[in-house]
């Protein structure tokens, strides 16, 4: 895929009120908040209503709040802006948003309680089916990073096996489907799915099942601390995930969107938020099939606004009275350049591989014997991440395959993979 055709967008967070916007909607704020991305040249946006405003009975499903969320898709539009919409919010900036009717003396597992799912199922078809006749809508995500709630480190969690994730996510899936059929449908995870030894959300679910697959980057998880603002792991954790989850995907050529990214302080500091967003997208975009790159986020949260983590506060391409940062400089520019040429990333042609099951929970590494790994390898400072780390910075830009792929010439062949290393001979 050349990078020409690459998207780029940003997570919109509303400038007055945060996500809170819903409870005291006007479009007018929306349509300042969307002049000021379209003018960082970006193409699309990702919206997050919040589930409790939208459905806060298990049967009612407010007509009036899908009217305004159409609504700002249509000002989206009127902006040269297309839309993704994230259903079950879920989870936002440290905060859960979950209905009444799933907690308390109501409480019940989100993820299956057969009522609890049908009435999520319902919602996301709903929400789908209000934008399916608008030309703007990509289509939906399932909700974001919704695993959190299925395991710890969440204080409150709905345990779940990796069967009971995978069946989940394909009710909900098939429920966007339906209302909005054949667009772009996924889900998405934080990084648990990749790097958490046991978590219910496995990289398998992530790597086939919708269509495309989403990674969320965030420096703050240890990667940064480990390797400074400006290690080759810290710069390349974007274009890390990426590659690793081409590891388990069927198709050779699945897209991969990278969904959330962004220069969380103190670890990269507002002086130089604008070279790591210019150094994190470029070495993204030297991977193949990369779907598009969505920044988080549009809009700083506002200081009037309390018990934020302090790194949220200022994660914004604009402040929320809508000036453009440094770190939204630098993207207008990487859109602007990559528009005006067309790049397609030289092939990947050295793999590591990665001695991991094809469906990682405890039973199949199990089943795999000792030598499987954990998937904390694949984690900050794990022994895959780490030789992964420094084969970069020795130039090899190497791609991912998984142990059970690494004599199947076909697989490798439709990868233009022609070189094998171990993390152990790595040095």
């Amino acid at each position: 895929m050349s990078t020409s055709g690459v998207r780029f967008g940003a997570n919109y967070t509303p400038s007055q009120g945060w996500f809170h916007h819903w409870l005291d909607f006007d479009i007018d704020v929306v349509r300042a908040d969307l002049d000021s991305i379209a003018s960082l040249g970006l193409d699309h946006v990702r919206v997050f209503p919040l589930w409790p405003v939208f459905q806060p009975n298990r049967t009612l499903i407010r007509p009036r709040a899908v009217e305004q969320l159409v609504a700002l898709a249509d000002a989206a539009a009127e902006r040269g802006l297309d839309v993704n919409v994230d259903g079950l919010q879920g989870h936002l900036s440290s905060f859960d948003f979950l209905p009444a009717w799933t907690g308390t003396w109501h409480r019940r597992n989100i993820f299956t309680d057969p009522d609890v799912v049908e009435a999520q199922a319902a919602y996301l078809r709903t929400l789908a089916s209000a934008l399916a006749d608008r030309p703007n809508f990509i289509g939906m995500t399932v909700g974001n990073e919704i695993n959190q709630f299925s395991g710890p480190p969440h204080p409150d969690p709905d345990p779940i096996t990796p069967a009971q994730a995978g069946s989940w996510l394909r009710r909900q899936l098939a429920a966007c489907e339906e209302g909005a059929p054949g667009r772009l449908h996924l889900h998405a995870e934080y990084d648990a799915a990749w790097y958490q030894d046991g978590h219910a959300f496995t990289p398998a679910h992530s790597a086939t099942i919708g269509a495309l697959t989403a990674v969320h980057s965030w420096v703050f998880n240890g990667t940064a601390q480990r390797h400074g603002r400006t290690g080759t792991a810290t710069e390349h954790h974007a274009a890390y995930l990426i590659e690793l989850s081409k590891a388990w995907a069927d198709d050779p050529h699945r897209p991969v969107w990278l969904q959330e990214v962004g220069a969380p302080a103190p670890l990269i500091p507002a002086e130089h938020a604008a070279s790591f967003t210019e150094a994190t997208v470029a070495n993204a975009l030297d991977c193949a099939d990369v779907w598009g790159v969505t920044w988080w986020c549009s809009h700083d949260v506002s200081r009037s606004l309390a018990d934020f983590p302090e790194l949220e506060y200022s994660l914004g391409l604009l402040t929320n009275d809508r000036r453009v940062k440094p770190a939204g400089e630098a993207i207008r520019r990487i859109v602007a350049d990559r528009r005006a040429r067309a790049y397609a990333p030289a092939v990947r042609s050295t793999a590591l591989v990665l001695d991991a099951p094809a469906d990682w929970d405890a039973d199949a590494t199990a089943a795999n014997g000792p030598a499987a790994a954990d998937r904390s390898t694949c984690a900050p400072g794990g022994a895959f991440f780490e030789a992964f780390a420094r084969l970069t910075a020795d130039g090899v830009r190497p791609a991912v395959v998984l142990a059970s792929r690494a004599t199947d010439q076909a697989h490798l062949s439709a990868r233009g993979i022609t070189a094998i290393v171990r993390p152990e001979d790595v040095r």
